[in-house]
């Protein structure tokens, strides 16, 4: 293996390593549980792809080909990371899990908990389902 991929391949899993550290240390230091939540999904994601790509390169200097199992975890967990932040953060919301008190847009936060779902009328369901505008 050349000094340039084994440069690259240190850089990737160094660069994810920190990324990685630096997230963990955020989970333990934030005050609240919306920071905490944010901390450990940004940095993480980014620290787990680095470290992911490194092992990507080194197995293809390896054995020759793009192994699609790091592929398939750097993909799952970049679509996966996120979609679940939200909804834990959604879920937190809705059962008024405390705020910090320098905690910006608290007013927002008010207004997000009061919306519900827009209703739909039985006219609007009848036409939907029958593919025309017309009433049933």
């Amino acid at each position: 293996m050349s000094f340039y991929t084994e440069l690259l391949i240190s850089i990737l899993l160094l660069s994810g390593g920190v990324f990685v550290l630096v997230g963990s240390i955020g989970l333990l230091r934030l005050q609240d549980f919306y920071a905490r939540l944010h901390a450990p999904t940004k940095a993480t994601t980014l620290g787990l792809g680095g470290i992911l790509i490194g092992s990507m390169v080194y197995m293809y200097h390896l054995q020759g080909y793009v192994s699609i199992n790091e592929l398939l975890i750097t993909l799952f967990l970049v679509i996966t990371a996120p979609v679940t932040a939200h909804i834990l953060a959604k879920v937190a919301m809705h059962h008024r899990v405390k705020l910090i008190e320098r905690t910006s847009n608290q007013d927002i936060v008010e207004i997000a908990r009061k919306q519900l779902p827009v209703k739909v009328s039985n006219s609007s369901q009848k036409s939907h389902l029958k593919g025309t505008d017309h009433e049933v």
